[in-house]
């Protein structure tokens, strides 16, 4: 809504500034010995108001060029033409609003507006619509400003929440009871690969509980954690899980959040390859176009549906962590086949740089 008149009492300052040029016309129209007071303060005064309206328009036209991404060019012109308008509209009522009073007032008064008042007129609204434009392009500004600090906090707020999460819910504790199962049937079997499984068990939590404590990781640390759970799950699976992690070279530096695609990868094992006799590969492909990261998990499900499927909450709740953390910038989407669920993500490209 526009600024001004979503509030009354900036609505009320508003009437009262234009009212006090409309004075300050007034008075250099009598200096000027142009016309008495009386007569001025009538034209000028409505004309004051008028002018204010045509200014007030200028918000619409800072709105529909976002200073993101505007182009000097194309700034000029619009803002150029548009105060352009102004000053002709502002000239147009003049001469209007004189003649009108003419035929109003009984004593015959009338204002002379001569060529060299007519360019005063017509100047002082082009420049009052281009301070107007000004004014309300800080506005718009600033206000962004106070979006993105909003947008931060509440980003912040749920990253926070996000690590109670990693400890509490996005960590299946069917993931920990089940590993903690085939470690002791492991034992006695395989101690070797008992071994092999406590200690990648140890580095994912260690890693977890590492990167809770950041607003954003590099997606290489999201994918060594990724890593180190999948090598706990392939213990578990066997010959059943597989995994291709295809990432481009100039990806692997992006920030991401964190703990965004390891359940994922945790999702499509316990929704896709448990249920599978044979098996299957979950593909991971990430690779940077322009100053978007792309990211799709991959894997095969089965035809029937079991009763492990999910109910699509783990999804949204990665939907609406996004839109705290980058409004509407990223984009999450799925889809499912008959054998197959493909979920996409578009983040915006944020560069990892090295202390």
């Amino acid at each position: 809504m526009h600024p001004i008149l979503s509030d009354f009492r900036r609505f009320l300052l508003y009437i009262a500034a234009c009212l006090l040029i409309g004075v300050g016309i007034a008075r250099l129209l009598v200096a000027a010995e142009l016309s008495t007071m009386s007569y001025a303060l009538l034209f000028s005064l409505p004309l004051a108001l008028l002018g204010g309206f045509l200014a007030s328009s200028a918000y619409y036209v800072c709105r529909s060029l976002p200073i993101a991404h505007r182009r000097m060019v194309t700034a000029v012109l619009v803002f150029g033409s548009a105060s352009l308008i102004s000053g002709l509209s502002w000239l147009g009522i003049c001469h209007g609003w004189n003649k009108v009073l003419f035929f109003l007032l009984e004593d015959g008064t009338e204002l002379q507006i001569t060529p060299h008042l007519s360019a005063l007129f017509f100047l002082a609204g082009f420049a009052l619509y281009v301070l107007a434009l000004l004014a309300f392009d800080l506005y718009i500004a600033f206000d962004n400003m106070h979006e993105a600090d909003r947008r931060e906090a509440a980003s912040r707020l749920l990253a926070r929440d996000a690590e109670l999460q990693v400890l509490r819910s996005q960590i299946d504790p069917h993931f920990l009871f089940n590993s903690l199962n085939s470690i002791s049937a492991l034992t006695a079997i395989d101690p070797t690969s008992a071994r092999s499984m406590t200690i990648a068990l140890a580095d994912f939590f260690r890693q977890t509980l590492s990167i809770a404590e950041k607003e954003k990781i590099s997606l290489n640390d999201e994918v060594r954690l990724c890593e180190n759970f999948l090598a706990v799950e392939k213990i578990r699976f066997g010959k059943k899980l597989g995994n291709t992690f295809d990432i481009s070279p100039d990806a692997g530096q992006a920030l991401i959040p964190p703990m965004i695609l390891q359940p994922l990868l945790e999702n499509a094992i316990k929704h896709g390859i448990r249920n599978l006799p044979q098996g299957g590969i979950i593909t991971v492909t990430i690779f940077r176009r322009d100053q978007w990261l792309h990211i799709s998990v991959k894997n095969p499900v089965a035809s029937e549906a079991s009763n492990s499927a999910g109910n699509g909450l783990g999804l949204q709740n990665l939907r609406q962590r996004f839109a705290a953390i980058y409004g509407e910038q990223a984009r999450v989407s799925w889809q499912q086949t008959e054998n197959e669920f493909l979920l996409e993500m578009a983040l915006p490209y944020e560069q990892d740089r090295p202390a």
